[in-house]
């Protein structure tokens, strides 16, 4: 398939990568000539430097014989004018979108009655409220992802001293008589990424990430020795952009006290007049006299949501001093994220991460139906649909013969029932698949998935 990527920051990046690595040639564009020479020098792919929003630019990439759009720029005018030029330039079956804009559902009307398809558009900061608001009430809890439409969650813990599994084998766990609906699929351990077997031993600052179905997700919480859930009364936030917006109103609307730091006088008072419910204070959050004379220590999550990473590390550590239960990081850069959940954050959202697992799903294979990246790029989670032409159909997952760094942590019938599948599992046509495995064998992994039956390993 041919593609073209307009932008070639981190998010361009990481989906050109996934793009090549299957074969598709990929044309990325990109104003920089210092950026296009660091591309050049990385992929196989054909580098254009220029302006996506110009017509010309676009044509001299190829913008004609596009089957794939993606525009992914850094700037919200530039991706809407590549999306309209290919609208009239190309017959590209699909046109992903990346937005930033607070007006994303005005541009969402705009687009459709002015006769431009666009197949997803993607909004970071809702993706981000969205995760933070899953996490925020669960002490002890990392991250939820959702997968076949919430009725599987996979939830990422940390282990911390005390916690009653340290020292278990996962053999030793299962004996235990956890619910049957429920399995740990994902250990990251320092810098190692485990897709973990019986034998496998829980370590303390394990970070650990358990599959579950939605109606045993409680159940499975207490298993793994973490604590019930308290009322959230107060929540502290950093900054005062879009995402700190966003997600006051969705706590102001459940009646949880909110205050909001932002430095900037300007700012803050204009952040003041839209959050009528949230007590807006002009002061740096990443001070610790300001932090403790506002009662830091007393709320229940500590949000560090500004645009500057090294600020929200620096804030989310005093936070945790001072003794919040839980503390959530905006984090841009990639290679911060293995590094910060070492620091003992124990929660972090990535704006880019969210728009390329929005992404994925559309520029992958038909069959993957949702893609999940962890930390940088090391790990996936990819739920997948097994059609009748697949060769694991009627067959138990024992001889399928899955790479050794991937295992299917879930399996959901067209019925909706949940299944934590065992080696004498049979697929069945319609079953969705959910796949843990490390980076490297997912290529793999995929091509034999949704290799039809008889076809090579």
């Amino acid at each position: 398939m041919n593609v073209l990527i307009a932008g070639g920051g981190q998010v361009g990046a990481l989906i050109a990568r996934r793009l090549i690595r299957e074969g598709n040639a990929v044309t990325i564009v990109d104003p920089s000539p210092d950026r296009c020479a660091e591309l050049d020098a990385q992929f196989d792919a054909r580098i254009v430097t220029g302006n996506a929003a110009r017509v010309l630019v676009l044509r001299e990439a190829g913008i004609a014989s596009a089957e794939m759009v993606i525009a992914v720029t850094d700037h919200d005018e530039v991706n809407l004018l590549c999306c309209q030029i290919a609208q009239v330039e190309s017959k590209a079956r699909i046109k992903v979108l990346r937005l930033r804009t607070h007006e994303v559902h005005q541009w969402h009307d705009v687009l459709a009655r002015s006769g431009v398809h666009v197949d997803l558009i993607i909004h970071p900061e809702t993706e981000l409220a969205e995760s933070i608001m899953r996490v925020i009430r669960l002490p002890g809890v990392s991250d939820v992802h959702e997968f076949a439409g919430g009725a599987v969650q996979l939830i990422g813990m940390s282990l911390d001293a005390g916690n009653p599994v340290i020292g278990r084998t996962l053999e030793r766990l299962s004996a235990d008589g956890p619910p049957a609906d429920s399995l740990i699929a994902m250990i990251f351990r320092g810098p190692q990424v485990i897709i973990p077997r019986g034998s496998a031993i829980l370590q303390e600052g394990d970070r650990v990430h358990v599959l579950t179905s939605r109606q045993s997700a409680p159940a499975s919480l207490r298993f793994m020795g973490l604590p019930t859930p308290a009322p959230l009364r107060r929540v502290f936030i950093l900054g005062g952009g879009q995402l700190s917006i966003h997600v006051a109103q969705l706590l102001e609307k459940q009646d949880v006290r909110v205050k909001l730091f932002e430095r900037d006088r300007a700012r803050a008072e204009r952040v003041a007049e839209i959050l009528s419910g949230t007590t807006v204070i002009n002061a740096d959050g990443t001070d610790q006299s300001t932090l403790e004379e506002e009662g830091a220590g007393e709320v229940q999550a500590f949000l560090a949501l500004t645009k500057d990473d090294e600020n929200n590390i620096i804030a989310s550590m005093l936070a945790r001093r001072l003794g919040v239960d839980k503390v959530v990081a905006l984090i841009n850069r990639l290679n911060y994220l293995s590094m910060v959940q070492r620091l003992g954050i124990n929660t972090t959202v990535s704006p880019r991460l969210a728009a390329v697992d929005r992404i994925l799903q559309y520029v992958r294979r038909g069959r993957v139906l949702s893609v999940t990246t962890f930390r940088d790029e090391e790990a996936e989670a990819i739920e997948l649909l097994a059609g009748p032409e697949s060769r694991y159909v009627g067959k138990p997952l024992s001889d399928a013969g899955f790479p050794r760094d991937a295992v299917v942590g879930a399996l959901v019938r067209p019925t909706g029932e949940v299944i934590v599948p065992r080696g004498s599992t049979v697929v069945r046509a319609g079953d969705r698949l959910i796949v843990f495995a490390l980076e490297r064998v997912v290529p793999t992994l995929e091509a034999a998935f949704l290799a039809p039956a008889g076809k090579g390993r």
